[in-house]
């Protein structure tokens, strides 16, 4: 692939990464523990099926979560712990392999049927100080991955191919 060497925009359009789906879970609700799931269905403009924010409204920018599987020692690390769970981030999907900042304003797909738009940064949440420990909402910050959009639909599975499709608004066949 030859990447571009013009603008910056161009440059940002182009990921060359390609990513794996390593782990998923949902969030039932508020304050309930995280379910780990080996697939779950993504409903367009809402959320997984299972997950919280389904209940939420139609089109918001926080359907689905993702956190960077490499930034999972990171965190560790900074808080003094020998291991961070992900379900103690409450993310939805921990993906390895592609820069997920890189995805933010971006289409991407996870496996042949999901169609995401990374619609910004991911803050830590509030309880990283319970469920990680003293020090775990500090460690997160800059490590919490990213927040998308529902876009297309489908069912993702453990193990699932990330790929970019390109900038938001440049939908196929569009």
């Amino acid at each position: 692939m030859q990447l571009p060497l013009g603008n910056l925009r161009d440059r940002l359009a182009v990921v060359p990464q390609i990513g794996r789906v390593e782990w998923i879970g949902v969030r039932p609700g508020r304050a309930e523990p995280m379910i780990v799931v080996d697939e779950a269905v993504a409903i367009a403009e809402r959320g997984l099926a299972g997950d919280r924010a389904v209940k939420g409204r139609v089109g918001g920018t926080r359907q689905i979560t993702l956190v960077q599987a490499e930034h999972l020692p990171v965190v560790a690390a900074l808080a003094g712990r020998a291991v961070v769970a992900p379900e103690q981030l409450r993310r939805n999907l921990v993906v390895a392999g592609i820069n997920l900042v890189a995805l933010v304003r971006l289409r991407f797909a996870i496996g042949d049927e999901v169609v995401l738009v990374g619609t910004g940064p991911c803050a830590p949440c509030g309880k990283l100080d319970t469920l990680v420990g003293p020090g775990g909402f500090q460690a997160a910050r800059g490590h919490g991955g990213i927040t998308a959009k529902i876009e297309r639909g489908g069912r993702l599975r453990r193990g699932d191919v990330v790929r970019v499709l390109g900038p938001a608004g440049a939908a196929e066949g569009r």
